[in-house]
């Protein structure tokens, strides 16, 4: 794939975790508890690196947790989405390299999730400088473990999909 190409379809899958962002941050989820949210921007970066790699899939990451302060979210948001959002991607690349014989894609999107949930609770604590905050560890893991299975059953299809169509290979 050349140059060109290759930047093209990444900045398409910005634009596209980006939207997904958007979306959900209009879906009511019907939890009393706050913070619990689908992730379905992660699908977006389960494919960039299924496709193209963890390089690429962390700038995605990255240029969406911008664009997405920038267009709404301000520095504290900014701030727990870079946290949560890198370190569920490196943590997603570190399993697909090394360990993909023991995960499936919905394995490596549910650690991703709580590894997002873990990232984004120590910035509260930092923020807050309180560590009580991570007593509410136990209540977003359960909800990444659920929300990470649906994003990794997402991904699944759309990998699958991707690669009928040749496009990406």
């Amino acid at each position: 794939m050349n140059k060109t190409r290759r930047v093209t379809i990444l900045a398409i899958m910005v634009s596209q975790a980006l939207i997904l962002s958007i979306i959900e941050s209009w879906i009511p989820i019907p939890f009393i508890i706050p913070g619990i949210k689908l992730g379905l921007a992660n699908v977006v970066t389960l494919v960039v690196l299924i496709f193209f790699g963890a390089k690429d899939a962390l700038l995605v990451v990255a240029m969406r947790c911008v664009l997405a302060s920038i267009f709404g979210g301000g520095p504290v948001m900014f701030l727990f989405s870079i946290a949560g959002g890198v370190l569920s991607a490196l943590t997603m690349a570190l399993l697909h390299k090394k360990m993909s014989k023991y995960f499936s894609l919905v394995g490596m999107s549910v650690a991703g999730s709580v590894m997002h949930n873990i990232g984004q609770l120590t910035i509260a604590s930092i923020i807050m400088r309180d560590i009580h905050v991570l007593t509410y560890l136990p209540v977003l893991l359960v909800s990444g473990v659920i929300m990470g299975f649906f994003v990794g059953v997402c991904g699944n299809f759309l990998v699958s999909a991707l690669r009928k169509t040749g496009k990406l290979s």
